[in-house]
């Protein structure tokens, strides 16, 4: 995004440039006024001021990708634009099918029942007849060293037998018994409505996405018809057959166009990629991203 505002700005100053330049020009034989060659002067100083604003934008947005990276701090990347994407619907229910398989958060919710109903069921077992026994055999000899101690022992072996029954626990074990029961209920409603949430997430992505490719094509032809009439007002300028208002306006139309597609453009792959996140599918190569994963890091051929 950074990169298509400064390659915009440094376009506006050119064409603000060029009509300074023409208009000084016109100026000379009286064809313009004093006005509106001033008027022609501050939109170049305007598009010089933001063309440097778009200069330390796109320097931010650069060391932030090179330190993500974890690149050196002096490291030049040379961005390639994304051209118009191709045309590709995605079925809602497809994409929850790749969502509910590949994303790891249908796994954790399904973690999060399991270890609850695993609660339940020990504090259920435990809450049944419990009983230890324990039994312990000792001999005794006596020696004036350690090692002696243990050789030949007496005729007085010793054997001890324990039974542990416990009788009333005041009802603690059937009260976690049923707080674990509870947590279990808790813990699928929970998990029901993070579901539902995840799910509403890719619907509405889903749908965004193919939106997006809609408005990319009008925003496209809004560009084309806006660049069209600002060169048509241009040349009429130069002439003499079209004043400085109309030829600001067409221009202020031109930018808008251009800021209204590089706007869409960036929501459509903001969209996509979002999507690609919660489904880890790649809708383009039709592939798992895991398994391209893999392959690129020569786990799994």
């Amino acid at each position: 995004m950074a990169q298509m505002e400064y390659d915009m700005a440094l376009e506006n100053v050119a064409s603000s440039d060029t009509l300074y330049r023409m208009g000084a020009a016109r100026q000379k034989i009286a064809s313009i006024s004093q006005a509106d060659l001033l008027t022609l002067k501050l939109d170049v100083v305007n598009a010089q001021n933001s063309f440097r604003n778009a200069e330390i934008s796109l320097k931010r947005s650069m060391f932030s990708f090179v330190s993500f990276l974890n690149m050196e701090k002096e490291t030049k990347v040379i961005l390639e634009l994304p051209d118009r994407p191709q045309e590709m619907y995605i079925s809602p229910d497809v994409a929850l099918q790749y969502a509910r398989q590949n994303n790891p958060n249908f796994m954790g919710f399904n973690q999060e029942i399991l270890e609850a109903e695993r609660e339940v069921d020990r504090t259920r077992k435990s809450s049944n007849f419990e009983a230890s026994l324990s039994a312990s055999v000792g001999f005794n000899q006596v020696a004036d060293n350690f090692s002696d101690a243990f050789k030949k022992p007496l005729q007085q072996d010793i054997i001890t037998i324990g039974l542990t029954i416990p009788l009333v626990d005041w009802g603690v074990r059937k009260g976690r018994a049923n707080m674990a029961r509870n947590n279990l209920n808790v813990a699928k409603i929970s998990v029901r409505q993070k579901e539902l949430s995840l799910e509403q997430d890719v619907i509405v992505t889903v749908n965004d996405f193919n939106i997006q490719q809609n408005l990319i094509s009008s925003a496209e032809e809004a560009l084309e018809l806006a660049t069209m009439a600002y060169h048509v007002t241009k040349e009429r300028f130069i002439i003499g057959k079209a004043d400085l208002n109309s030829l600001t306006l067409s221009l202020s139309r031109q930018n808008t166009a251009q800021r209204n597609y590089i706007s869409t453009l960036r929501d459509y792959w903001l969209s996509y990629y979002k999507l690609r996140k919660l489904t880890l599918f790649d809708f383009l190569g039709q592939e798992v991203l895991t398994e391209q994963f893999d392959r690129i890091e020569g786990i799994r051929m």
